[in-house]
């Protein structure tokens, strides 16, 4: 069987996260998210609360940019994105596995044996997911809502020149509203296997 990369890109509070570890286990392949942040600090030398918050003030940064690709940001910025480019990269060499984030389409776009899915809800419903699932006030739910998605969809347009939610990138879109957080699981699994021969 040849190697393949599933790539998830999601909105905040649709349960992209927890869906993409569940289709991980399902296929039984690695889930990489968090990891990519302490593999980036360890290479780079950097604490990993540095990676966090130079990712943070990137993404903060790109919303009020008005400069074409390559200004705008700090060169930290751009190493860190560089550092994780190598690191999705060197992954999908290696193994089969599922990437939540960090422009890993665009990253992947070029390989062949890739697939990119992004996940998104109803508002309604991800604000229920946030205050039932993530624990979060019904306020901070909004608020979250609001700035992640806007920060991820500027993060993802400065690196990749294009929203994560572009359908022109993908090669499906599903609202996990539909099916749930495991019956979305279960639908991504099934089309996961298909396209891939499983």
């Amino acid at each position: 069987m040849k190697r393949f990369a599933v790539t998830i890109t999601r909105q905040f509070g649709s349960l992209g996260r927890p869906i993409a570890k569940i289709v991980a286990e399902k296929l039984g392949i690695n889930y990489y998210d968090r990891d990519i942040v302490e593999k980036t600090a360890k290479n780079l030398k950097l604490p990993v609360s540095t990676i966090e918050n130079e990712e943070e003030k990137a993404r903060r940064g790109f919303l009020y940019m008005r400069y074409p690709l390559g200004k705008g940001t700090s060169d930290i910025q751009d190493s860190i994105f560089l550092e994780q480019q190598k690191i999705i990269s060197g992954l999908t060499e290696r193994e089969s596995c599922i990437i939540v984030g960090r422009c890993s389409d665009y990253i992947l776009r070029n390989m062949e044996n890739a697939m990119h899915i992004y996940i998104y809800a109803p508002y309604a419903d991800r604000v229920d997911n946030c205050v039932n699932d993530l624990l979060m006030s019904e306020e901070d739910a909004k608020k979250s809502i609001q700035s992640v998605d806007k920060a991820r969809n500027s993060y993802h347009m400065h690196y990749a020149g294009y929203l994560p939610s572009d359908p022109e990138y993908k090669h499906m879109l599903i609202s996990s509203s539909l099916y749930g957080k495991e019956g979305t699981a279960e639908f991504l699994t099934a089309a996961i296997k298909r396209r891939f021969g499983l």
